[in-house]
């Protein structure tokens, strides 16, 4: 079911085009990952969304309705550059920020210790926001960001600055989110994170969506024909072995296997491969290899800007 959806929007900054045209549509409890080099218009994007600038054309729908203000209330927004009032002690601040979203104070309270207990930081809730390090402030900038259980939630690069553990804990805390019934908009430029949560992408470059749909759709419309291999006792080197129009692309060996990745033409059978290779080895492994969404990412880029 369709939850969020932009068409045709456009956005002109005096002499510089931030969108041209941009559609996407968001299904219902799904991750969105929104791609696209530095200054390709996500940013933009993201505040047309936020309602804190407006598209010159084009329109946005939310839950069926033209977005309006009345929407912000159900909207969390996590931006890559992090506010917290230096100043100011940690639960105060979260309280504060937990308020301006409609959460009463008592409940505001119990809800905000719940989640620092959770990452590990009710130890900072007395301390000023100036003592945190860059992920602990982080982590208290998520939780406010969520604590109100908003429908849409937007994360622009919210790995940044965490270590892998970290990492790993958000990216659990943000699969829930989804699975407990939130639609997820994630911004980032970490292809292998966008490998791991997200079900559908958009690929934005010089203002113009070049590429959306499902990830695991994409990636297989954009095959390249490329398969792994290993064989345990194989006769001769693999590069003897292949015929001239396939490329071997690695190859390892250890003890009596030897395991190899090749990449076939476009209108080449990997069929015929094994039938021959097994002439020469046991085969004990034969998969295709994907492209990654890194690869698809520079590969689209690189084409639109040739």
């Amino acid at each position: 079911m369709e939850f969020f959806k932009a068409e045709n929007v456009s956005k002109q900054y005096q002499n510089h085009l931030a969108l041209d045209k941009v559609s996407i549509s968001l299904p219902k409890q799904s991750i969105y990952g929104l791609l696209g080099p530095n200054g390709a218009g996500k940013t933009t994007f993201i505040r047309i969304i936020n309602q804190i600038t407006a598209p010159d054309t084009g329109e946005i729908w939310f839950d069926g309705e033209k977005l309006n203000p009345k929407h912000i209330s159900r909207i969390g927004y996590l931006p890559e550059e992090r506010g917290l009032y230096k100043k100011m002690k940690v639960g105060e601040q979260a309280m504060y920020l937990a308020q301006l979203k409609g959460i009463p104070r008592t409940l505001a309270a119990k809800k905000l210790k719940d989640w620092f207990e959770k990452f590990d930081i009710i130890d900072w809730w007395g301390k000023k926001v100036e003592e945190l390090s860059k992920g602990m402030a982080q982590k208290v900038q998520f939780i406010v960001t969520i604590l109100h259980k908003p429908d849409l939630l937007i994360f622009d690069e919210p790995f940044s600055g965490f270590d892998p553990i970290n990492v790993n804990l958000l990216k659990e805390e943000i699969l829930n989110l989804r699975n407990n019934g939130s639609t997820v908009i994630f911004s980032t430029h970490n292809m292998a994170s966008v490998e791991e949560v997200c079900d559908h992408i958009a690929l934005i470059n010089k203002s113009k969506k070049i590429l959306e749909g499902n990830m695991k759709q994409i990636k297989m419309d954009n095959r390249t024909n490329t398969y792994r291999f290993a064989l345990r006792n194989l006769s001769q080197q693999p590069k003897e072995l292949l015929p001239a129009d396939i490329s071997l692309l690695s190859e390892e060996v250890e003890d009596d296997s030897t395991s190899f990745t090749v990449r076939l033409p476009l209108s080449g059978n990997p069929n015929e491969l094994t039938s021959m290779l097994m002439k020469h080895g046991e085969l004990t492994m034969m998969e295709e290899v994907l492209p990654t969404m890194n690869e698809i990412f520079i590969r689209k880029v690189t084409e639109m800007n040739q």
